[in-house]
């Protein structure tokens, strides 16, 4: 049964209160090449990414959020290290959210300035930080999600299991830094998939080394598996053994090839 938590709106997305596990990507374009991030974000909504973020490495960067957001189908979310200032051009430049880390913004003045922008446009944060080293300036602020993710699968599950039975904040989950798109399918799909059995996850991002689209096809089996989710093909074939006559590995490889853009929840078997 999942955990109940208290929602947010990212954009037009519903996160917690009740909400399906949204799934989430992050474009590995270099944010001030407006053009090519567009092109990638509108290839992850295409493949059902439900909300996208840019890395906001430079003012630079945060200026082009203003064109990206302009053609941007999904919820745009700028992810900020160390420079406030950033945050607030992002906020100025019209994003749907915010990801950052207090720890790394600096002095708590900067943070309070960061949460009453934020406060003004009504966006929310979500934080990459232990709860209990929350600054006081976002635990008064409602409208925060929490992630703690780690590249270890046993320390991110107990992690979330001991912030899930304190506090009631939505929670982005994932195993970040997992790896390349084999070992870090399967990381994710451990990690994520005990966490979500057990009703912990309010939005996800599976973190591969390689296509963000990737990302987003297997978090998205990943919640099919589980019966969380239904979007796209569920395909069922055989493993093939010394019975098998025909070449099957072939056929089911390009039949699943031909059907990824399939959106709707339909069964493929042979």
């Amino acid at each position: 049964m999942k955990k109940t938590t208290r929602q947010i709106q990212v954009g037009g997305v519903s996160i917690g209160g009740g909400a399906p596990c949204s799934v989430q990507s992050m474009c590995n374009t270099d944010t001030r090449d407006k053009v090519a991030t567009v092109e990638q974000i509108r290839g992850l909504a295409e493949a059902g990414c439900e909300i996208v973020r840019c890395a906001v490495l430079d003012m630079a960067a945060a200026e082009a959020l203003g064109p990206i957001k302009a053609g941007c189908p999904i919820p745009l979310i700028a992810d900020i290290h160390f420079d406030y200032k950033l945050a607030l051009k992002a906020i100025e430049k019209g994003v749907d959210g915010l990801r950052i880390n207090p720890g790394n913004i600096g002095e708590k003045w900067k943070v309070a300035e960061v949460v009453r922008a934020a406060t003004e446009r009504s966006i929310p944060i979500r934080i990459g930080v232990n709860a209990g080293s929350l600054e006081k300036e976002l635990l008064g602020y409602d409208r925060i999600k929490i992630s703690l993710k780690a590249s270890d699968v046993n320390k991110t599950v107990a992690a979330y299991r001991l912030l899930s039975d304190t506090v009631d904040y939505p929670l982005h989950i994932g195993i970040t830094e997992a790896g390349t798109t084999f070992s870090g399918t399967i990381k994710s799909s451990v990690g994520l998939g005990i966490l979500l059995s057990e009703g912990i996850g309010d939005t996800m991002r599976v973190s591969l080394t390689g296509d963000p689209v990737d990302e987003v096809r297997v978090a998205f089996e990943i919640l099919k598996a589980l019966r969380l989710r239904t979007h796209g093909i569920n395909l069922v074939s055989c493993p093939t053994c010394g019975r098998c006559q025909i070449d099957l590995i072939k056929l089911a490889v390009s039949v699943e090839k031909r059907l990824q853009s399939v959106r709707a929840p339909l069964r493929a078997a042979w």
